[in-house]
């Protein structure tokens, strides 16, 4: 009995939010320019075609620390949010049930999501910059990359403006998968050796984000009847375009990463 009381302190004080958490909310400023996020995306992709312009005849840069320390912050930070949010809205679901966290505004009104929704929009605009370093050190750039960082800048303005619920868990397991993919990079970039499954589960993790999106995205849609849940037919629509595609891209990506390769293997071998 009194373990269960400590864990429920525990559990209260963890979803009590820090006065950081408190401060101003960016809601009204980040709702009304949500449409900058098309001419952002778009000198994005500018700014690739011009970078990888400008370094065809030049030798790549290293780039060591700075990529370290970048992907470090970056890893801190989803870490971080990962844990805020996480805590907030697992409590939330495994209480109220998931419904209630997809349908209903209770989610997103509460002061530890309201403050990671808008840093979560923000960090979006900063990660274009994980571009920058494959450009600048001459590495391989996929289109999976590209087109994943500016549609999820753009989508993710799209939904903080309608105030969709179901937004609150695009954001948590996002922020989860950046938690272990960042801590990868540091890892990678700082030159010590990580488990090799780790890149697999990286991608598999992303696989998995994909279709739980997209299963969220249905049952709201079907929810929609009840009272006061609250979405619309055009984020559905989007939501279901843009995960299943993040779905197939990434799928294919695994097979390429990780399937072929061990197949063309035991064809040489055999």
């Amino acid at each position: 009995m009194i373990t269960a009381l400590n864990a429920s302190h525990e559990v209260r004080l963890l979803l009590q939010p820090y006065d950081f958490e408190l401060s101003q909310d960016m809601r009204p400023f980040l709702e009304e320019y949500w449409a900058t996020s098309f001419p952002i995306a778009l000198v994005y992709l500018l700014l690739i075609l011009v970078g990888q312009n400008y370094m065809k005849t030049r030798k790549g840069f290293h780039l060591q620390w700075p990529l370290i320390l970048w992907s470090f912050c970056l890893a801190v930070f989803s870490i971080v949010g990962a844990v805020r949010t996480w805590a907030y809205m697992g409590t939330l679901a495994l209480s109220r049930g998931l419904k209630h966290t997809v349908c209903f505004s209770e989610s997103i009104e509460h002061s530890i999501i309201k403050f990671w929704s808008w840093v979560f929009l923000l960090s979006k605009i900063i990660e274009l910059g994980d571009t920058a370093f494959i450009i600048l050190r001459k590495r391989p750039l996929i289109f999976v990359h590209w087109y994943h960082h500016s549609t999820v800048l753009v989508f993710t303005c799209f939904g903080y403006k309608n105030k969709v619920p179901s937004g609150g868990w695009f954001m948590t397991m996002n922020f989860g998968v950046h938690a272990v993919m960042y801590t990868y990079y540091t890892l990678k970039a700082a030159k010590v050796r990580s488990p090799q499954l780790l890149p697999m589960l990286i991608t598999s993790l992303q696989i998995l984000q994909m279709f739980v999106g997209a299963t969220v995205g249905v049952l709201t849609y079907i929810w929609r009847q009840e009272p006061g849940c609250h979405t619309t037919a055009e984020h559905f629509f989007w939501s279901l375009v843009l995960y299943t595609t993040y779905f197939i891209l990434f799928a294919h990506f695994f097979c390429q990463a990780y399937l072929k390769p061990k197949a063309k293997a035991k064809a040489k071998s055999q």
